[in-house]
């Protein structure tokens, strides 16, 4: 059988990985020696919560895939499949890899290469706080980080809540944990008193909290949501 690219999830929070992953992760993240992640520490730490045994922590062989990484490096990092035949798993830091994760990169270079990629079922914040949000599932946009200045936040802002009411089309970003209550009393004042919030924070973890509401109520008994991973949909 030639080898893969397998995606395999991790959970988005620091919960039990059994809730959200199938053991079949488990035993196909045993085929693998070779992972490329994120950050070599976070990914040691899921690889233990895992369930990974096929070699010990410190022989496993990680490549580190982020803004730091470059061009050049990538395309020796298929080699285990290309020139060994031995499969290579590929991680994000949370949930799914290639999804607001920079593995897309990857993925692209084994489809030009005609290396077989093997997605694999695990937890999306960005799709669990969709499903409950009540929003519109079959017309919607994931917008990453908003902008930082102010001019382009409100320019983008402006256009995107144009096509929330005029294509009937959900929109969804995320934040810097320690941005989440900023971003949120922003949208509340900026956003018209009619389209709707959904704030989406701890996703599958026992703090789990997830509210929709008209912008102008989110300015009154707000939550905390400073450090807490979050997901903000917006909707008429």
């Amino acid at each position: 059988m030639p080898a893969q690219l397998i995606l395999f999830p991790v959970p988005v929070g620091n919960d039990n990985p059994s809730v959200v992953l199938p053991d079949y992760n488990r035993e196909l993240l045993n085929t693998c020696t070779t992972f490329i992640v994120e950050d070599e520490r976070t990914a040691r730490r899921n690889l233990k919560r895992m369930g990974y045994t096929a070699t010990t922590l410190d022989q496993v062989e990680l490549l580190e895939l982020n803004e730091h990484t470059l061009p050049t490096d990538i395309h020796s990092y298929l080699d285990a499949i290309t020139l060994h035949n031995r499969n290579i798993g590929l991680m994000s830091d949370a949930g799914l890899p290639c999804v607001a994760d920079p593995g897309n990169l990857i993925t692209a270079e084994a489809q030009r290469l005609g290396i077989p990629v093997l997605p694999l079922v695990g937890p999306s914040s960005i799709m669990l706080a969709l499903m409950a949000s009540g929003f519109n599932g079959q017309n919607f946009a994931f917008n990453g980080y908003a902008p930082i200045k102010p001019r382009e936040r409100d320019t983008l802002l402006k256009r995107l809540e144009v096509a929330i009411h005029r294509d009937n089309q959900t929109q969804i970003f995320i934040e810097a944990p320690y941005r989440n209550d900023k971003f949120l009393d922003y949208l509340a004042h900026q956003l018209q008193p009619i389209t709707r919030i959904c704030v989406a924070a701890d996703l599958t973890l026992p703090t789990q909290y997830i509210r929709a509401r008209l912008a102008r109520q989110w300015l009154f008994d707000p939550p905390t949501l400073n450090k807490r991973p979050a997901i903000f949909l917006l909707y008429k």
